[in-house]
């Protein structure tokens, strides 16, 4: 299938927040995030690395979680090719003005077959490069939104589908093998951009949304903000890590916001520039695929994820069991 558009990159992500200045302490004063604007009800945050007004907006709201997720397209006109896709599958979709999000051009809103809010954008508001601002280097020194996590019962379906519709491409996924020999996947790595990864889907009850990632600068910065949030009263805010990912080979730690928002930090994966590139194959009950080195994940690193909530009317939508089990044999018992 010929691809009419040409989807770039995860562009940016918004976070539902109960105390917007208790969240702008934590995002920005102690892991590091730049803080591009703030009003009575938003903090709009970048990374250093960051050419555009915003990576993650913090939106003041009664339940916490993932709003939404978006990505960013070649072309104007993409989003016109995106919603005539939209169309023809059936999706509910909007084209929303320009400032209906503060700084980001005319959108598209779509909810994919799977339960998920995707906005596609072309202009966003520039801002000041900061990446040789180095006086503005603290916490893990945050670069760039990296991808995001879905959590979809449908795995195999939806990994297939962003693949078919949306041309991403897989890197590397987890594998289970019946004893006739089929695979089935249980987690794919799909990517736009020359990277690992801008969107993984896992196996798991669903549609919710497991992470988004930000490149830290480097291993040092990442340990760096663990020592700065344990001496700070956040130590129960580290969910996972550090350690190391056999998938992707990245060095990650993972973090719960005061709402319990969950985000990973991010860094040392690699290039994916040549177009023979073979996907990197995992059997599901390797341990190292998730953690190549590193304290095994706690219960609740599986256990839970945030809900997705409809674009139109913002209401959570109702969780299926996956089709697979949801679990590996290697962590059926945690």
């Amino acid at each position: 299938m010929t691809i009419p558009f040409d989807i770039r990159r995860t562009s940016h992500v918004e976070y539902a927040v109960t105390d917007l200045d208790r969240a702008r302490r934590f995002w920005v004063d102690r892991v590091g995030f730049v803080e591009t604007e703030t009003d009575r009800d938003h903090a709009y945050l970048r990374g250093l690395e960051d050419r555009y007004h915003h990576s993650v907006v913090l939106t003041r709201h009664d339940d916490p979680g993932i709003i939404h997720a978006a990505f960013r397209v070649a072309a104007a006109s993409d989003l016109e090719q995106i919603a005539e896709l939209a169309a023809r599958e059936g999706l509910w979709h909007r084209f929303v003005d320009p400032e209906t999000e503060h700084a980001v051009g005319r959108a598209l809103r779509v909810m994919d077959p799977f339960g998920f809010p995707v906005e596609f954008v072309h202009e966003l508001e520039a801002v000041d490069w900061k990446l040789q601002t180095y006086a503005d280097y603290h916490g893990a020194a945050i670069m760039r939104l990296d991808h995001v996590n879905y959590v979809s019962p449908r795995i195999e379906e939806a990994a297939a589908w962003y693949e078919d519709r949306f041309g991403f491409r897989c890197s590397e996924c987890t594998v289970s093998r019946d004893a006739d020999g089929t695979e089935h996947i249980w987690g794919a790595w799909l990517r736009r951009k020359q990277t690992s990864h801008d969107l993984a889907i896992s196996n798991g009850r669903g549609p919710r949304f497991h992470h988004a990632a930000f490149i830290a600068h480097s291993p040092t910065t990442l340990l760096h903000v663990a020592d700065v949030l344990a001496s700070t009263g956040y130590v129960e805010n580290m969910e996972r890590g550090p350690g190391r990912h056999g998938t992707t080979n990245a060095f990650f730690l993972y973090l719960r916001d005061p709402d319990g928002n969950r985000f990973e930090l991010f860094t040392g994966d690699y290039l994916v520039a040549d177009p023979d590139w073979e996907t990197i194959k995992w059997d599901l009950n390797d341990p190292r695929r998730a953690t190549f080195w590193g304290a095994e994940a706690p219960p609740r690193w599986f256990n839970e994820a945030m809900g997705s909530r409809h674009w139109e009317t913002g209401q959570a939508l109702p969780l299926s069991d996956p089709k697979l089990p949801d679990r590996p044999a290697s962590v059926a018992s945690k």
